[in-house]
């Protein structure tokens, strides 16, 4: 693996090249861009779990951390901005094309939770992109519009314009932590939700810490992924052979309902919905039996059509 900076007119990304096991610059390599979950970063999942998996595989695999998120540019931190979350893709597509041992023909994409709406989204327009696969990915424009907004998007939107009015004046940013400190703490509070407590699991513990995943919202600048969708335009735009993998244990994110949702309406004619049985939305970030079940759908999905 070796770390790199992706330039783009806007700033830098910050991204992870894992190589194929007897890697040879002289080979031509399918690639795969792999991309973290919301307020997360390219050292949880996306990078040290299927990152590695996958260029174990044969695939050379490009884990990056969106702008904003990690150790990639963008001021003020901790904002989720869709459009250019999406534009993220293609500079990082630009970065693989110009690799001598990347074949241009053979480029795919794999989105874990949210990463997997924003790589839905990406592989509609960015047509280097020849193959789209999501892990309990999620359509993170209509989470915005229900839970995470309180389902009163309208509402929402007036408080974000508020704030925002306030920080352009000198008020101190408002950074919203997403979850509880601690699964203990979740408890306390009385947390029962599966997907928030799992969740708790992962980032505040030891099992998925990071020091750039932080699960963080800089609330002022909510507003766009209120009026964005992962799925627009997906009847007509989205053709690539597709791969859906999702949990059965249901959660509040609802990527089983966003996975449904995506393989009926996408014009794709070689669409699959992978149901991992018995398993939840986090145990798919990184424990080794449902991963291991989405990877033994992936790997072939990935070399036929790659």
């Amino acid at each position: 693996m070796k770390s790199v900076s992706i330039k783009t007119p806007y700033w830098n990304i910050a991204a992870d090249v894992h190589f194929p096991p007897g890697f040879n610059e002289g080979g031509k390599y399918p690639a795969i861009i792999s991309a973290h979950p919301i307020g997360s970063c390219k050292e949880q999942t996306s990078g040290n779990v299927y990152g590695q998996a996958l260029a174990k595989e044969g695939f050379v695999v490009v884990a990056f951390d969106r702008s904003f998120q990690g150790g990639s540019g963008g001021e003020p931190r901790s904002i989720e901005d869709p459009t250019l979350s999406v534009e993220d893709f293609r500079h990082v597509a630009d970065y693989l094309v110009t690799l001598p041992y990347v074949d241009e023909d053979r480029i795919g994409v794999l989105g874990i939770c949210g990463g997997g709406g924003y790589a839905i989204n990406a592989a509609m327009t960015e047509r280097r992109i020849k193959a789209v696969g999501t892990v309990t990915g999620a359509n993170y424009g209509r989470l915005m519009r229900e839970g995470f907004s309180g389902y009163d998007p309208v509402a929402a939107l007036e408080a974000m314009a508020k704030q925002r009015t306030a920080e352009a004046r000198g008020a101190a940013l408002r950074v919203d932590d997403l979850l509880p400190p601690s699964p203990q703490a979740a408890k306390e509070a009385g947390v029962k939700e599966i997907d928030v407590y799992e969740a708790t699991e992962y980032y505040r513990t030891d099992r998925g810490r990071a020091p750039h995943g932080l699960n963080r919202a800089l609330y002022s600048h909510q507003a766009a992924a209120i009026g964005w969708d992962a799925f627009h335009l997906c009847e007509t735009l989205l053709t690539q052979p597709l791969m859906v993998v999702v949990g059965d244990k249901v959660g509040a994110f609802g990527a089983y309902r966003d996975g449904c949702e995506i393989i009926g309406r996408a014009a794709s004619k070689k669409k699959e919905l992978v149901v991992v049985e018995g398993w939840s939305h986090y145990d798919l970030y990184d424990k080794p039996e449902p991963v291991g079940k989405a990877l033994a759908k992936l790997v072939p999905f990935y070399r036929e059509n790659l």
